[in-house]
């Protein structure tokens, strides 16, 4: 589907809009933001990435019901990515030549992920460079190699060039953590300019808890310096479970102890089984990425990337251990299949690798998975080893090992009902507490924990 500059007709009925160009969860995210806080948005994407964004995120339930909203309402009103920028800037300077109310535009929010497989960075920026509009701001957002971003803020011949990081922004809870974000960083081209040329997003940064502004090749360095610390403190944790399982020590306990610390903090010091999702791993790469380029060697980025891989495998082996490698053709359920709990994505999720090695010993495998289970049916529907499951109970007699992959946080375990099968325990969440352990009739194997 093409965009037809006609549409400027009908964008000459709204006296101001943001305009954003984007598919992902992010762009998303943002429309629906501007939209609450009274904006109207133009969202330029690839339309049936878009509806698949939308469906993947269903379980962002309030999320979901706002977009609609402010879709029927044309609060937020979407449109096919054009084939270049240029086309894009033609509908809205058109408009505004036009003898009928005039169009103004608030600013340009392009995401990075979205456009850089339509739109060569030479000729978008090219584009906006030629744009009688140079007066305009232009915020930035993705994940790219140190210096990138800052680097095509240089190249626009503008002064007002902003670049925004989704440090903040949580899987399960998205729009809230959008709009009352924990760490607001703002890179600008131009110093000390946001206040007066991004009007629309005061609101956020006034809502945010902390909120800091630097340049542009500083806060892209923040971003991957922020995400890469994320990601080192949940491999060390895992690194140090498997040394606690040798000691008899809880790890829980040790991750209690050590949040007490403030030189510490309590933040991403839980052992399980590692990191996923698209953000962490992506950042990683891209930092990688940048150490080669700039040869410099990372060894510790490496041992984190290699620690976070292994430790996918782990429960399965802690599995094979627990039934000296007798488990062909078992039956085993599995709760969870989510990169984290309250998220309904499984990608880099420890799921995956579970499943195929369970599925390579003609293991029959039962899935509860309340968030994920469209997205495990759309990725293995077909598969004759796995059978997905309303309730996480029902199937326990069936039965010979129970693992717990993502348990919501909210959700209370019934002990009295596993009790019922007596079966052993592989949590990989930690999601059990101690006094839930002591109440166990079967046995229990979690990461790091003695029980």
């Amino acid at each position: 589907m093409s965009v037809n500059l006609s549409h400027a007709d009908n964008i000459n009925n709204k006296a101001e809009v943001c305009v954003i160009v984007g598919h992902g969860i992010e762009a998303i995210t943002s429309a629906v933001v501007l939209a609450s806080l009274g904006q109207t948005v133009h969202l330029y994407a690839d339309l049936g990435m878009l509806e698949q964004q939308l469906q993947q995120y269903g379980f962002e339930r309030h999320l979901q019901g706002l977009w609609q909203m402010y879709d029927q309402h044309e609060q937020i009103i979407s449109q096919a990515l054009p084939s270049s920028a240029n086309k894009l800037l033609q509908i809205y300077e058109t408009a505004n030549n036009d003898s009928g109310p005039r169009s103004e535009v608030a600013l340009y929010w392009l995401f990075l992920d979205s456009i850089k497989s339509v739109w060569m960075d030479e000729n978008w920026i090219t584009a906006f460079n030629h744009s009688h509009q140079q007066t305009l701001p232009v915020i930035i957002s993705g994940i790219e190699q140190l210096g990138h971003i800052s680097a095509l803020a240089q190249r626009l011949q503008r002064a007002w060039v902003y670049y925004i990081p989704f440090v903040f922004l949580q899987d399960g809870a998205a729009y809230s953590s959008m709009l009352n974000p924990s760490l607001w960083l703002l890179g600008e081209k131009t110093a000390d300019s946001s206040r007066q040329h991004l009007s629309a997003l005061q609101p956020l940064m006034q809502q945010a808890r902390v909120n800091h502004n630097a340049d542009i090749a500083t806060i892209e360095f923040a971003r991957s310096s922020i995400m890469s610390m994320l990601a080192t403190r949940v491999s060390f944790m895992n690194e140090m479970s498997r040394l606690a399982d040798s000691h008899d020590v809880d790890i829980q306990q040790v991750s209690h102890i050590m949040g007490l610390d403030e030189r510490v903090g309590s933040s991403y010091l839980q052992a399980g089984w590692g990191f996923g999702g698209n953000t962490l791993p992506t950042e990683l790469l891209q930092l990688q990425q940048s150490g080669q380029a700039s040869r410099v060697d990372m060894p510790m980025l490496q041992s984190v990337l290699d620690i976070n891989e292994d430790q996918k495998e782990l429960i399965f082996r802690k599995f094979w251990q627990y039934f000296d490698g007798f488990i062909d053709n078992k039956t085993v359920m599995i709760w969870g299949g989510s990169y984290k709990s309250g998220s309904g994505r499984t990608v880099g999720s420890a799921i995956h690798p579970l499943l195929a090695l369970l599925w390579s010993y003609n293991i029959q495998t039962i899935v509860y998975s309340e968030k994920a289970q469209t997205e495990l049916e759309t990725l293995y529907g077909k598969q004759p080893l796995l059978t997905l499951v309303e309730d996480p109970y029902a199937r326990l007699d069936d039965t010979q090992a129970l693992f717990i992959m993502s348990w919501p946080l909210d959700k209370d375990l019934d002990i009295s009902q596993i009790n019922k099968t007596a079966q052993p325990i592989f949590d990989t969440q930690n999601a059990l507490t101690f006094t839930q352990m002591d109440n166990l009739i079967g046995d229990y194997v979690g990461i790091g924990r003695a029980k």
